[in-house]
């Protein structure tokens, strides 16, 4: 592999220009199939096969007109304190609205509360549905914007008008703060390389690769449905990934550069040593994304694959565009050097860093070190056995958005089971007793704990409803206790009527999935550490290296998980980080963070052994391979965590709590991994294993590819070109 690349980092420098154009060519054809055929994401979250899906798939087709796809929205009136909805002025101004909501060419339906008795006890709060036609994706943004000015009649007769629903919801966006990380990631680059241009050639080549990425992405909404989080999710890990591929790169690049080495070797040696490893961290990557499409959940498999193919684009960029501005740069690469890092760029490269004093240190007493890592992140992870999972709704937008408004008086009015109902729906289409099964479940459930109010509704001839109203809250342990009562009593209830009852709702739908997800996992596990432990058995040929590499993302894992409890669901400094709600954690994240974390982390693991399996196998001792690998390693994989978690932890400060909570877990994993696993858990094993870390069974040796990741065949090809290029032999 190292020869190959070796050749395409040349070829590279060689046609920096066809390879420039390539890139930008590309560029536009993206952004043109974007802006012309690229169309609105996803942003319902469901998964075929399970109970509460087909309930409310069942009801989207016999009952188009009932809301049950997600197309409904909910306006909220409230009026004020110790005023009533029915007073003349109020009502005028809520009907008015009622009217003209009704008349928006999407809409199919809008109940009125004087007619239907949505109306608080206390007079003050009420509510209309609106149903619309087709599933929730079908309404635009104008279809929301036509019915906040309906709303309006209200507000201007002085009713609090609030919106709510599934059709409210919009793609989650992108906000200015979380550039805030690529600020981050600039100073850190700048510090790290010591002059601008080396600094911001990884900065300008990752936001081109994301550019691409982004725009592809978007041109694929013409042809398959994306989950509204994919996109960022895309935006999010290319960002991360595209700057630290870019930065092993260029710090290879500039050491050889510091070496002696003329342009254009130093450029093919850096992308055939430093890219190896770019490859087999990019494809850990992309193996741990991909495979979450064996869960089998559509909006998952979406999320996986955009991510895994930015992943792509920004190992491609790594390998030819970075190499081929290294030729535009020449022998300026450090031109305009940052004012203070001259004495200290001197001192790094002939002095002992940090980093090798620590690795240093860490092979003097390992075991004491080991056992100090390994006992404070089990006390950092205690929080994750209380990780409780659930859905997104309503209560748990931000503090300022109508959403969370209409949430609020909704439960304020009519009790906080009210945004949680669930939907009963009686299937008697092979011939049931339609009529008793209604009647039969209704007596039950109203036995049952923790109900406020159970209401038979009409529908068809062979389908039935039943809503029921839980005393509790939709994310509290009591209601998803009234889920499996309710279920565990229908089985005598469907077997004397003939007919299935199926169990819907927000609730309902959270524990379906759940399960789903909690059953997928063991099968996504397997082919995510099986396949990745044989491409690092490949690139390593050790047994041991791949074991503990796998084992530390366990501990990296297990931290991440117990900050996510302690400050999304306890709610620990929550309020720093501008998170006013806290509850379950969403069900699909930890799937989701097990597949980013694990090729993430690999990333780190991948270029910091590499630097020592290539010491090894030059001549150094294991313990002199660690060190080596620490004096080359330690201060890129530092500066690449830096930026990696910056530019996730910039995502924090966004709007959406879902993307807040995934930004947080991604950084602090990604900081927990660079810095308590890998550089400090790693070396401590490594010294503890010795010669054994780097040995492989004879008959596995025979059966693994060899590929070169340390460059051990490079000298023969760089003889070869000063053949074929004789000018080139003065400069080496």
């Amino acid at each position: 592999m190292a020869t190959s690349l070796y050749r395409l980092g040349r070829a590279a420098f060689t046609h920096r220009k066809r390879v420039l154009a390539a890139w930008l060519l590309l560029l536009v054809a993206f952004g043109g199939l974007a802006m012309g055929f690229g169309k609105s994401t996803d942003t319902a979250f469901t998964i075929p096969g399970v109970e509460a899906i087909e309930a409310a798939d069942l009801l989207a087709q016999r009952l188009p007109d009932s809301g049950a796809g997600g197309a409904s929205a909910r306006i909220v009136f409230a009026a004020p304190q110790g005023r009533t909805v029915s007073d003349p002025a109020y009502r005028d101004g809520i009907e008015s609205t009622i009217a003209a909501a009704a008349s928006g060419g999407a809409v199919a339906q809008v109940s009125d509360p004087y007619r239907t008795g949505a109306i608080s006890p206390d007079g003050r709060i009420a509510y209309a549905t609106v149903t619309y036609r087709g599933d929730a994706n079908a309404v635009t943004d104008a279809d929301r914007t036509a019915l906040r000015a309906a709303g309006d009649r209200a507000a201007s007769a002085g009713v609090q008008v609030e919106y709510g629903g599934e059709a409210m919801n919009t793609p989650p966006g992108n906000s200015a703060a979380e550039l805030i990380g690529v600020a981050v990631a600039l100073v850190v680059l700048a510090v790290t390389l010591g002059s601008l241009l080396a600094a911001g050639l990884p900065l300008l080549t990752a936001l081109f690769g994301v550019g691409t990425a982004m725009a592809a992405v978007t041109a694929l909404t013409a042809v398959i449905d994306l989950s509204s989080i994919a996109p960022t999710l895309g935006l999010m890990i290319g960002l991360a990934v595209g700057i630290d591929y870019a930065l092993f790169i260029v710090t290879r690049h500039k050491e050889n550069l510091a070496a002696g080495l003329d342009p254009r070797e130093a450029t093919a040696r850096a992308v055939a040593t430093a890219g190896s490893a770019v490859v087999f961290a990019g494809a850990t990557v992309m193996i741990a994304l991909a495979a979450l499409s064996v869960v089998g959940i559509p909006f998952l498999t979406s999320m996986g694959l955009v991510a895994a193919g930015v992943v792509a684009i920004a190992v491609l960029i790594a390998l030819t565009l970075v190499p081929a501005l290294f030729g535009f740069a020449g022998e300026r690469f450090d031109r305009w050097p940052v004012p203070g890092m001259g004495k200290r760029q001197q001192r790094l490269s002939t002095g002992d860093s940090f980093g090798t004093r620590w690795a240093r240190a860490i092979t003097r007493r390992p075991l004491p070190v080991l056992l100090v890592a390994i006992i404070g992140t089990g006390v950092l992870a205690l929080p994750a056995l209380g990780l409780q999972l659930g859905l997104p709704d309503d209560g748990t937008k931000a503090a300022d958005t109508t959403q969370r408004h209409a949430y609020d008086l909704l439960a304020e009015g009519f009790g906080p089971g009210f945004n949680g109902p669930l939907t009963l729906v009686i299937d008697a289409a092979d011939g049931g007793n339609l009529d008793a099964a209604s009647s039969e479940i209704t007596s039950a459930i109203w036995n049952t704990a923790d109900v406020a109010a159970v209401v038979p509704m009409p529908a068809s001839s062979d389908t039935g409803l039943v809503t029921v109203i839980p005393h509790s809250g939709p994310s509290t342990e009591e209601t998803k206790n009234l889920v499996g009562q309710i279920r565990d009593l229908r089985g005598a209830i469907e077997d004397s009527t003939g007919t299935r009852v199926l169990v819907t709702g927000n609730t309902a739908t959270g524990i379906d999935i759940s399960q789903k997800l909690a059953s997928a996992l063991p099968i996504f596990l397997a082919v995510v550490v099986g396949l990745s432990f044989v491409l690092l058995m490949i690139a390593f040929r050790s047994v041991l290296v791949p074991l503990k590499a796998t084992l530390g993302f366990l501990l990296s894992l297990a931290v991440t998980f117990g900050a996510l409890v302690a400050v999304f669901q306890w709610g620990w400094g929550a309020e720093l980080l501008g998170i006013d709600t806290t509850g379950p954690i969403i069900s699909f994240l930890p799937v989701l963070l097990i597949g980013l974390l694990f090729g993430l982390a690999m990333d780190y693991e991948v270029f910091l052994v590499s630097r020592m399996r290539e010491d090894y196998t030059h001549g150094a001792t294991p313990d002199e391979a660690v060190i080596g690998g620490f004096r080359h390693g330690a201060r890129v994989v530092t500066a690449a965590a830096l930026i990696m978690g910056s530019v996730f932890a910039g995502f924090i400060l966004g709007h959406d709590t879902t993307i807040k909570s995934i930004g947080f877990a991604l950084a602090i994993g990604v900081l927990v991994d660079a810095f308590v696993v890998r550089m400090t858990i790693v070396p401590a094993v490594m010294a503890l294993l010795g010669h054994r870390a780097w040995q492989l069974p004879a008959w596995l040796d025979r059966i693994l590819p060899n590929v070169d990741i340390e460059g051990a065949g490079l000298e023969t090809e760089a003889r070869a070109d000063t053949v074929d290029r004789p000018e080139l032999a003065h400069s080496r």
